[in-house]
């Protein structure tokens, strides 16, 4: 393994442990409202400040592109992609589904991935062309060979049209299947990774949301609609991930919904 991805894995768990800290004493947190469905509490900023303080001690001429403090251009070619709590709604209502989700962009594609868990201590990670792992068994994709065996993440943020979601939705349970969303978009594409999901759909996300879960589908086998990495850096990208088994049915599924 390179040292960005045990370096990466190291300061997930570290980055973890610290909201893990102010989770456990939410009654005294500061919590503001970025837009609709949109919170962001002093643990973001703190952990995200974490992050950024130690990547650039130890990479300090690679770029940083984060969710709260936006983003420091580098010049080594690497880019690293920051979401401090990914389901800061679950974090300040004490719902234990959030994570901390690292990835590095290098010359146009992901090449590391890492989601902590840190209350359930799963750690989530994989780098290109070397597989994805969970505390260090290899990931592998869902068996399903159907929409109506198996759950499928759903997805749905403020910014997109609340009509992209229903529509997923119903044709989903149109087709017999079952939907699953948890607020955590950066754990439902570990989950879809490793087979515990047979895919995950949203008409949007942001590149620091969806890159690492992304990336991890790859190397555990798990099929990804093609996107643009560098262009999602900036703008963010459309996600249809699905095991090889159901892989065309979601993405027309996807076509259909989000048309």
């Amino acid at each position: 393994m390179s040292d960005r991805l045990e370096f990466a894995k190291s300061l997930a768990q570290k980055a973890g442990d610290l909201g893990l800290t102010y989770f456990r004493r939410l009654e005294e947190l500061t919590i503001s409202a970025k837009g609709h469905q949109d919170l962001v509490s002093e643990a973001d900023r703190d952990v995200e400040t974490l992050v950024r303080d130690e990547l650039a001690r130890a990479y300090p001429e690679d770029g940083i592109l984060g969710e709260e403090h936006g983003r420091i251009h580098g010049t080594s070619g690497y880019t690293w992609v920051i979401d401090p709590i990914d389901g800061t709604a679950n974090f300040v209502t004490a719902i234990p589904q959030w994570c901390v989700v690292l990835s590095c962009v290098h010359q146009g594609q992901v090449v590391i991935g890492v989601t902590f868990d840190p209350v359930a201590r799963e750690l989530f990670w994989a780098e290109r062309g070397a597989g994805a792992f969970v505390n260090g068994m290899p990931m592998k994709p869902s068996a399903s060979q159907s929409l109506a065996n198996g759950s499928l993440g759903v997805g749905f943020n403020g910014r997109s049209r609340k009509e992209d979601a229903v529509n997923a939705v119903q044709l989903l349970i149109d087709e017999g299947g079952v939907f699953f969303r948890n607020a955590s978009g950066g754990l439902m594409l570990a989950y879809a990774a490793s087979g515990r999901l047979i895919g995950y759909v949203e008409a949007h996300m942001n590149a620091w949301d969806c890159l690492a879960g992304m990336l991890m589908a790859e190397e555990a086998g798990v099929r990804v609609a093609p996107y643009d990495a560098d262009a999602a850096l900036d703008k963010g990208t459309r996600v249809v991930v699905a095991s090889p088994g159901v892989f065309d049915a979601v993405v027309t599924l996807a076509e259909k919904a989000y048309a």
